[in-house]
């Protein structure tokens, strides 16, 4: 089941779309006419978001019914079939692109997504994303990427810290930054930017956790898997591409961040076709 907080994103889409009403379709089709479709795929992918389009839907007009075909996450092929639609026609066609707008992002982040982990397979690395979200679609993005085999680093700034380079400056010192984040006794988890592999041995020394280890080389990054020798997570950021994924992946990194799966994503290419037509009973 979807959030509360994911049913009022949809309904603020649908708002957003609609205004005042679907003119339209309200002047041309009738109230009693009822239709059938199917969501097919014109590409192959990952799927994600056939959940969102059916509460889109269901959120403007509860008579509305959507059948899926596959699972979220599901490997699909072109030409497809993804789910069945069917309900009042003024329904179907007001809430189409909307629905479709849902669910080709979603599936295009979840098909980036698992190429990224299908490249570091057999490695211990698990791709993360960032924060680098459509703004107000965050938790889609996020979802995503989850079914499209990746983890979520964190939704927001409030349910981990990461200090960055600029905080460091800040602060004056990588020691004081981590000092002043503990002493706030948040409780959350602290992460620490490493730019260099001094870095890395000053987090280790403060007993940091989790290091991210910004824009560094492969080869750096091998050293600094060797000097945190099991002490922290590191996370690999910066960079991370299709073609050089693997190659981090095999250094030894716990994690690897990947902006892109969610800030430059290919949208899906899926339809919604009518299949049927008529009025209700």
């Amino acid at each position: 089941m979807l959030p509360v907080a994911a049913l009022a994103a949809i309904a603020r889409a649908l708002e957003e779309d609609i205004g005042t009403g679907d003119h339209t379709t309200n002047s041309i089709v009738p109230d009693d006419a009822v239709m059938q479709g199917q969501f097919i795929a014109k590409q192959q992918g990952t799927v994600a978001g056939l959940d969102v389009a059916r509460a889109a839907f269901r959120l403007f007009d509860e008579r509305v019914t959507l059948v899926t075909r596959v699972d979220e996450g599901a490997r699909v092929s072109e030409r497809e079939v993804l789910a069945t639609v069917s309900g009042p026609a003024r329904a179907f066609l007001t809430v189409e692109r909307t629905a479709l707008n849902f669910l080709g992002r979603m599936s295009g982040i979840a098909t980036l997504t698992r190429a990224f982990v299908d490249a570091v397979a057999g490695t211990r690395a698990v791709i993360l994303d960032t924060r680098k979200t459509a703004p107000g679609l965050r938790i889609f993005d996020k979802l995503a990427v989850r079914r499209g085999g990746g983890q979520n680093h964190r939704m927001g700034l409030y349910d981990a810290m990461l200090i960055k380079d600029n905080h460091i400056d800040e602060a004056g010192s990588l020691a004081e930054a981590v000092r002043r984040a503990r002493a706030a006794g948040t409780g959350l988890r602290i992460e620490v930017e490493a730019r260099t592999l001094d870095d890395v041995r000053a987090a280790l020394a403060l007993e940091v956790t989790h290091i991210l280890l910004d824009n560094m080389s492969a080869e750096t990054m091998r050293n600094a898997v060797r000097l945190a020798g099991g002490r922290a997570a590191l996370e690999a950021s910066g960079n991370v591409t299709l073609e050089r994924v693997r190659a981090i992946a095999e250094t030894g990194v716990d994690y690897i961040s990947v902006g892109a799966l969610t800030h430059s994503a290919d949208v899906f290419d899926v339809s919604l076709k009518r299949t049927g037509r008529g009025a209700a009973g």
